[in-house]
């Protein structure tokens, strides 16, 4: 996490050691099956049917509604989190004091370390989980990603699923540039691991801007992460709580994915920033994550437990990233993915052409918009409406398409774009 660099030393670290009812009548008889509802409603009249839907559809919307908030409250993404690298220099390893630790700070999601590349690591066990789980914490593994050996990696994963994690994150970021194929194969050798509903989150680069050749579109696409928890540290950046927040949610908010921030202890960040950033997120409407337990002291940690409200005044920035004829990069692959789904033909190449603009000015003509072939807001707000194609960018070895075969199918091992080199390193700190 941001922390490539710790990561990456991680990975040669040595790890630590049926009562029957009285007869009622014919519209009062109980039941929980709602066939049996509607069979008797369909025995009445047409009025009478009619009234006693439209009496039922208020009541069967609540209750849906009521199932569908349940369950987002209940997702572990949706509570507040702490990431733990090593458990053993997390409070030394006392998972009594870390239960309480946690509980004072209100975090209610624990993200650890369960592997590393192609390593399964064994601090993410079922009896750890299950301590943690039973003191009412959600547990989730995470593992560093690299990309060169993607299959692998991906078993690896599916391992933390296996010993009870409640999700699992995917922590991506400079080893993954450019890889559009091993980021393909990874994914779907993960989900088919785990299946189609486990939740699966992205934690990567949160100026995606600075990464034209980042396999967004395919780590956060059709069938993989559900979730996008980019590394906001502001600090690290060098920028404000402020603009860190609105320049991540403009840059990922395209991607349809529900955003809950990673913010830093780590780095030395000023207290007054820790809560800035707690803050946002309640406007923002997002659970926030840190990184990490065993670089948080007991100043941050105070910081973290502090009770806090919405920024006053404040209202969430809702800007999307414009795209312009000769733009290049992920976003672009992503807007072409969304253009082809629609039946306008090209390649997903990650380059803003002519074609691109064409289709861009055909698609808001369609739908009544400005026509000047510029991707801002408004236009992107029609082709989120749209799910986009999915690119099997694994299904071949190099950018060569064979002739007859159309552009959607188009077996790329990568998009144009992707050797565009990053302009910086954000989250390591690096300048451009």
């Amino acid at each position: 996490m941001g922390f490539g660099l710790l990561c990456r030393r991680s990975h040669r670290r040595t790890e630590r050691n049926l009562a029957r009812k009285p007869r009622l009548g014919r519209l009062q008889r109980r039941t929980d099956h709602p066939s049996t509802v509607f069979q008797i409603l369909m025995t009445k009249s047409y009025l009478r049917r009619v009234g006693l839907l439209a009496a039922l559809l208020p009541v069967l919307f609540i209750t849906f509604q009521s199932a569908s908030t349940k369950a987002e409250a209940a997702s572990p993404f949706n509570r507040a989190a702490m990431w733990i690298w090593y458990i053993d220099d997390s409070n030394g390893g006392n998972l009594r004091s870390i239960i309480r630790q946690a509980r004072q700070a209100d975090i209610g999601t624990l993200f650890i370390k369960s592997g590393d590349g192609d390593d399964v690591w064994s601090q993410f066990n079922k009896p750890i989980v299950r301590r943690l789980q039973r003191a009412g914490l959600k547990v989730c593994g995470w593992q560093y990603t690299y990309g060169r050996r993607p299959i692998a990696e991906a078993r690896v994963a599916a391992t933390a699923k296996r010993r009870g994690a409640d999700c699992f994150v995917i922590n991506a970021e400079a080893e993954y540039e450019g890889k559009y194929a091993a980021a393909d194969w990874y994914i779907r050798e993960l989900r088919r691991l785990v299946g189609p509903k486990f939740p699966l989150g992205l934690s990567s680069f949160p100026y995606v801007h600075y990464h034209p050749g980042f396999p967004f579109s395919v780590l956060l696409g059709p069938g993989a992460a559900t979730v996008n928890l980019p590394q906001v540290y502001w600090h690290t950046i060098g920028d404000s709580v402020r603009t860190s927040v609105e320049i991540t949610w403009e840059q990922n908010s395209v991607y349809k994915r529900p955003i809950r921030a990673t913010g830093q202890t780590w780095d030395g960040p000023p207290k007054r920033d820790l809560l800035a950033f707690r803050k946002f997120m309640i406007n923002y409407g997002s659970a926030a994550s840190w990184w990490s337990w065993q670089e948080t002291d007991s100043a941050e940690w105070d910081a973290l437990e502090k009770p806090v409200t919405r920024v006053a005044g404040y209202r969430a920035f809702t800007g999307k990233v414009q795209l312009n004829l000769g733009d290049r990069g992920d976003q672009v692959v992503w807007l072409q993915q969304h253009l082809i789904a629609l039946g306008y033909t090209m390649q997903p190449t990650g380059i803003f052409n002519r074609v691109t603009h064409r289709a861009v000015r055909r698609f808001q003509k369609s739908r009544g918009l400005a026509v000047d072939g510029r991707v801002g807001n408004r236009t992107w707000n029609r082709l989120m409406r749209t799910t986009p194609v999915r690119v099997r960018w694994s299904a071949a070895r190099s950018r060569s398409r064979p002739a007859g075969i159309s552009a959607a199918n188009a077996p790329l091992a990568a998009p144009l774009s992707a050797d565009i080199p990053a302009v910086r390193n954000e989250i390591a700190g690096a300048k451009p």
